[in-house]
């Protein structure tokens, strides 16, 4: 497995980044035993990066891995939604309490779209850069599905890591395109920024695609590492071997492509439209009074089931 320095951070991350949203009970809702089996198996063959959030309420999956993991090899990026001291304060000690860690390797503002965002979440930002500078934290930032977000992050030198979405297909990205994205990506570099991006298979619809999504994302010479969702051994083998090789088993190709993803709306669903509300992908809609998918848009990241308060809202 290649490893790189992440920007201006002290410690070097894995190419690829395991991405544990799919384990989450946003999707895939494994016993912590089963997701922290993947972790391990996934760290046993190079991947020494998580990609975590509050959001994913994750935490314990993460903290039954580690007991047998290596910690100090191990790198853990989380992000929250903080916008003040208080809510700051509270989601670091969650993290801290939940995965029973001693510091955060990654800590990051979860979604931000622009500069407006960030200055508005500027109270949050200031608690955490006290926590880096007792080594609770070792690097703070942004996650970003906007271009707009990448180049409001280059404006803060305070920021060490930014997290945001770059695909072949531009799936995702709320604003402009994806050569936008690459330019604003290149001008975080140059600033030795560290940067590890999300949604490499565009949440899944260009996983019929992979080698070619993949070869695209490999090929960014900008970011340092990539975050990929993997709900199974036969994925990690895949991406892995991707990695390190450049090629896929036919075999496991084979599986991955089979693998099919879809969001699920159970019939008590009420059309309250909190979930069109907090999608950022315009990818659901209210259509004779029920939740349906906008599959073109949908990233199936499931952060719309968790706001469903009728729990009706599913990714499968």
């Amino acid at each position: 497995m290649e490893y790189e320095v992440l920007g201006s951070c002290d410690f070097k991350v894995s190419k690829m980044c395991f991405g544990s949203l799919t384990m989450s009970p946003l999707q895939a809702n494994m016993s912590f035993k089963e997701g922290a089996a993947l972790i391990k198996y996934a760290y046993e063959k190079g991947v020494n990066f998580l990609d975590t959030a509050e959001f994913y309420d994750n935490y314990g999956h993460i903290r039954e891995a580690l007991k047998s993991i290596n910690r100090h090899d191990y790198i853990i990026a989380t992000k929250s939604y903080s916008y003040s001291k208080e809510t700051a304060q509270k989601s670091l000690k969650k993290a801290l309490e939940e995965l029973d860690t001693d510091y955060i390797d990654i800590f990051l503002l979860h979604e931000q779209e622009s500069e407006h965002t960030i200055r508005g979440h500027y109270e949050a930002i200031e608690y955490f850069m006290k926590a880096k500078e007792k080594g609770i934290i070792r690097a703070i930032g942004i996650s970003t599905h906007r271009v707009e977000g990448v180049k409001a992050f280059n404006k803060y030198s305070e920021l060490d890591v930014v997290h945001p979405i770059i695909n072949i297909d531009g799936i995702g990205i709320q604003d402009g395109s994806v050569q936008d994205m690459l330019d604003a990506i290149k001008e975080a570099r140059l600033l030795n920024r560290g940067i590890y991006a999300m949604k490499p298979l565009g949440g899944g619809h260009l996983i019929r695609n992979v080698e070619e999504a993949l070869a695209f994302v490999r090929s960014i010479k900008d970011i340092h590492s990539f975050a990929i969702g993997m709900q199974c051994q036969d994925e990690i083998d895949a991406n892995v071997s991707y990695v390190e090789t450049g090629q896929i088993d036919n075999n496991l190709k084979s599986k991955l492509i089979n693998k099919k993803r879809r969001l699920h709306i159970d019939d008590w669903c009420e059309g309250c439209g909190t979930c069109v509300e907090v999608c950022q992908h315009n990818g659901i809609m209210i259509k004779d009074n029920k939740a349906v998918p906008i599959l073109e848009n949908c990233v199936f990241c499931g952060y719309c089931s968790k706001h469903c308060p009728q729990f009706c809202i599913k990714v499968v």
